[in-house]
């Protein structure tokens, strides 16, 4: 089962996790990132890293964020692979500590 890019990286994007997966897996929209599902290896290597606690095995994604999962499958077709470390979102200090962020959700890549 692959890894799965939730909730709390809305508005966040911090992109520790992509500098440690070893199969550049990650995917960049404008407001988060995403994993595509057919590529990770599910090396775990990305959670730890994850300052917002955002990336959950697919299995273990809290029932709240389950269209998560599809929305990860979805928006890694579309927007381009991220593999080098870059800034958060501008607006992380805003965002990080926000619950209910899927009204924020943004399909345009970055």
């Amino acid at each position: 089962m692959a890894y799965v890019v939730t909730e709390p990286c809305v508005k966040c994007k911090f992109t520790d996790c992509v500098v440690v997966c070893p199969v550049e897996c990650f995917y960049e929209g404008k407001d988060t990132l995403v994993i595509h599902p057919d590529e990770c290896i599910d090396c775990g290597a990305c959670v730890p890293e994850c300052p917002v606690g955002a990336i959950f095995e697919e299995s273990e994604v809290p029932e709240k964020w389950d269209h998560y999962i599809d929305y990860n499958e979805k928006m890694a077709q579309i927007w381009p692979n991220i593999f080098d470390q870059q800034d958060p979102h501008p607006e992380c200090e805003k965002y990080q500590d926000v619950d209910d962020k899927s009204d924020l959700l943004n399909e345009d890549p970055p």
